[in-house]
């Protein structure tokens, strides 16, 4: 069976890189092993798959080439702009069912795409040392733990946030991916997502993602992570809270597909009441598989 896929760019910076994903739009005759060998052929750090749902207006199953994750931000973005691309759906607000619950999707006649995002869930804190020798870091690249601990958290996915101090060291981390994997798969967890407030230009952070449980060396745009890592900055009081928090990540950088996320938080005191994850897409090719 030939199955027709997209190759689209999620998360761009002024029209350029942005994070590659893979977009199937009919998926509904696709069984699970298919849309595996599908996504593992086209070798992207995400491939969505867009079928019917009895729940939302639209189902998406995700990929990386090793296996199925619950949400992906990057390949939502992704198989929304392609959606309405091929003139499936209209700018407006709607319902996408996913492994992580359903989700709303609101799409703009201007071409950004906005998803919400689970409400955050804080785990444990982890251990320093590890992660630091996962990362080829010394000590002084952690910021303090009574600042913002090494910590496990989730608006969808589950992984480990470092906060490193500077760019410099951002820049400089050189992963040893079998013991970020072995760490990240002891706390639950997909992989390490460092970031640091120390960022140039008006982003209020950079970020780089090794999430090597899922079969991703390093990508470069992580919305979910980006919305986790926006709770927990206001949850550590890093960033003050106020009823509505907006704010901009930078990522792939380091692997020269720069990257843009915004992330909207809603407050009521101390308590999210809502967490959103935005940014523009571009189609850059299309691909037909046989499986």
């Amino acid at each position: 069976m030939d199955v027709p896929s997209l190759v689209v760019s999620a998360f761009t910076r002024d029209g350029e890189g942005g994070n590659l994903a893979g977009v199937v739009l009919q998926a509904d005759a696709l069984d699970e092993r298919q849309m595996q060998a599908i996504a593992s052929r086209l070798g992207l750090s995400e491939t969505a798959f867009v079928s019917s749902s009895g729940l939302g207006d639209v189902q998406l199953r995700f990929f990386t080439p090793t296996a199925e994750v619950p949400i992906c931000g990057h390949a939502t973005i992704a198989a929304w702009h392609a959606l309405l691309e091929c003139g499936r759906f209209s700018p407006g607000s709607y319902w996408m069912e996913t492994g992580a619950g359903l989700q709303n999707i609101d799409c703009s006649a201007s071409g950004v795409v906005t998803m919400s995002q689970n409400l955050p869930s804080f785990g444990p804190v982890v251990a320093p040392e590890p992660v630091l020798q996962a990362l080829g870091l010394p000590s002084a690249a952690l910021l303090a733990a009574d600042k913002m601990p090494v910590q496990v958290a989730s608006t969808g996915l589950h992984k480990i946030f470092a906060p490193i101090t500077s760019w410099e060291y951002l820049a400089s981390i050189r992963p040893d991916l079998a013991a970020i994997e072995a760490i990240s798969r002891a706390y639950g967890a997909i992989g390490i997502y460092c970031f640091t407030l120390d960022s140039p230009g008006a982003a209020t952070a950079r970020c780089r993602n090794f999430a090597p449980v899922v079969g991703i060396r390093e990508d470069s745009a992580t919305g979910t992570s980006a919305a986790a890592t926006s709770c927990l900055l206001v949850h550590h009081g890093l960033i003050a809270a106020s009823s509505r928090v907006e704010l901009s990540f930078e990522q792939g950088d380091a692997i020269d597909q720069p990257s843009e996320i915004a992330v909207a938080l809603e407050l009521e005191g101390d308590d999210f009441v809502g967490v959103y994850v935005s940014g523009k897409a571009r189609s850059l090719e299309h691909r037909t598989l046989n499986c």
